[in-house]
Parts: C-alpha cells; structure tokens; sequence
C-alpha cells in the first residue's frame, strides 16, 4: 500500500550525464527518486549535491541483475553512450541493453508501472533517408564495432513493443539525437566534449573525415524536458497504455562537424588548430531529426540555440579542468 503521494520513480543510469540532470529535475518536481547505477561511466560527482536530499536515494546495482522495488515510473536510461565506453566491453554493452531491459520490464510488469526507454538516434545507423523519421527502419551494421550499442538499443525497442503488445505494458520509447552540456565526461570522447577540452587547453582539434559530417545538437535541458513531456502522456481509456512511440527527440538544426570545431573556437579564445583525421568505421555521415511527432504529440521542441548552450557547457568544463577533476 503507498502512503505518500509523492510520485516514486526509478531512474537507471541516474549518475551519468543525462540521469543526473533528470533526477535533478524530478526532484525539484517533488518526486521521489530513486536512482540506480553501477558507475561504469556515471560518477558520484554528478548527484553528490542531492546527499542529504530525504527524497533522493543512491543504489548502486548493474541492471543485468533483477531488482526488486516500488515505483510508480521507471526512466532505463542505464548504458554507456560514447563510443570509447561502450567499446570497452562490447559485450556488456549489449548485456546492459538487452538483460537490462528484460529486467526493467520486468519490473514495470511487476509494479504496473509507467517505463520510458532511452533509446537513440543509433538505431537509424548510416542513414540512407534525411532527416530521419520515426518511420525509417534504418542502415545500420550488425557485426561492426558500433553494433553492441547500435543493435543492443535496437534489441531493446523491440523488448519494450512485445512487452507492450503482449502483457498491456505502458511504455515511451524515446530515441534520443546528440545531446550535450554540463556534466558530459571529459574523457568520453563525444565530440562536444572533446572539441571544448581541446580549446580549452590550446590543443589541435581533432577533426574526422573532411568534417563536413553532420549532427544536430540538443542541449541537456531541453532533452529532459522532452522525457517528461513524453512521460506525462496521459494512459488511454480505461486504464490502456498511452502512445508508445518512438518518438525522436533532438535539435533538428543540423551543422557540420567542422561548424561546431570553429564555434567552440571562438567562444573560447582559444589558439587550437584543426587537424583532420580518417574517419571512423561506420561513423554515420548525416544525423538530423525530424521532430514533427514530438512538436505534435508533445508540445515539444528545443529552445537553447547550440552557442548559448555551448557557452554554459564550456563555463562547466572551465571550472572541472581548474579543479583538476
């Protein structure tokens, strides 16, 4: 029997980048939070500031074990999501994607609770149709080094549909484009992340390919406030599930890589050159959302342009290198 009214919700991965920020705004939104991780790539720097916080609580637990709680929504936000973590140990990535999963579902079966996957723009590989759409299947490599996250979160949407399909299950699949902001890793190796560490201490620029590559950046609040928007859909009639998904949330301005490499540049004063390696294996050439279902459904759509955001990413990343964190 629940005695308080306060909403309880579960929130894996809630010490990496994106769970943290989350917790941070479902507390402030009176919620109790439970959050879970293993510290594979998520720090306790990142929730240190909710101790003492009587509606916060820390577990550290891998969700490729079962958990037994109460709650009422579960956000699976839980697996690493740059490139040089989750290739680390690709076979715990897809691990972490796939039995994390089975056991989150199981647990939103169990409790009848509401359960949003973070999904990603990965599962639409290389794309072959631009901007990408819900609708589009994707190109992606299955046997390449990309594949444990690309496949594993693709493994993964297709967990939450049968469990939606066949036991009634309420769930939001939310497939997320480039995000960025304070709290991002330094050494993750994103290329946010890597461009204004390099600025910062006059480092060349590390460019992929001729840099004409594209993506389309979403600053952290604006992301958080597409999950809970999505997750705030109301249930059908009758108690039914409301609308699954997917839906793509991201900024839909696209800039080439080497746009991004030349603002940081100039927001940070710094005297860093660019240099151009080959590119990656796999790398996808074009990365933009159509978020027309998300303007739709949800209301939805970013507001921090990408040189505000970076301004306050880079004020982040100025006070972790002075601190020598």
């Amino acid at each position: 029997m629940k005695i308080s009214n306060r909403k309880r919700v579960l929130v894996t991965g809630g010490a990496g980048f994106l769970g943290s920020h989350l917790c941070e705004k479902l507390l402030k939104d009176g919620c109790d939070v439970l959050c879970v991780d293993n510290f594979y790539s998520g720090t306790k720097d990142n929730i240190a500031h909710f101790v003492g916080n009587p509606h916060f609580k820390m577990m550290r637990h891998d969700v490729t074990f079962p958990l037994y709680v109460e709650v009422d929504e579960i956000y699976n936000l839980a697996c690493p999501a740059s490139p040089i973590h989750y290739q680390f140990d690709p076979v715990q990535t897809t691990k972490t994607s796939v039995h994390g999963a089975i056991n989150m579902l199981g647990l939103a079966k169990r409790t009848k609770a509401k359960i949003l996957q973070a999904s990603t723009s990965e599962v639409y590989g290389d794309p072959k149709v631009h901007p990408q759409t819900e609708a589009y299947w994707g190109h992606v490599n299955p046997i390449g080094l990309r594949s444990c996250y690309d496949e594993g979160k693709r493994c993964a949407e297709t967990l939450f549909f049968d469990y939606h399909r066949q036991h009634g299950l309420d769930i939001r699949v939310a497939r997320i484009f480039n995000t960025y902001g304070p709290r991002m890793h330094p050494n993750d190796g994103r290329v946010v992340s890597n461009f204004i560490v390099q600025a910062l201490s006059n480092e060349d620029i590390t460019l992929y390919g001729d840099g004409e590559q594209t993506r389309s950046f979403c600053f952290v609040d604006d992301q958080i406030e597409g999950f809970l928007r999505f997750m705030a859909l109301p249930t059908g009639d009758n108690g039914q599930p409301g609308f699954p998904g997917p839906v793509n949330l991201g900024n839909p301005c696209e800039f080439t890589i080497r746009q991004l490499a030349e603002l940081v540049i100039e927001l940070t004063g710094s005297k860093s050159k660019l240099v151009f390696h080959p590119l990656p294996v796999d790398d996808p050439k074009q990365r933009q959302p159509d978020i027309s279902l998300a303007k739709r459904l949800l209301n939805w759509e970013p507001n921090i342009s990408l040189e505000t955001g970076l301004k306050r990413t880079i004020g982040y990343f100025e006070s972790v290198l002075l601190s020598g964190s």
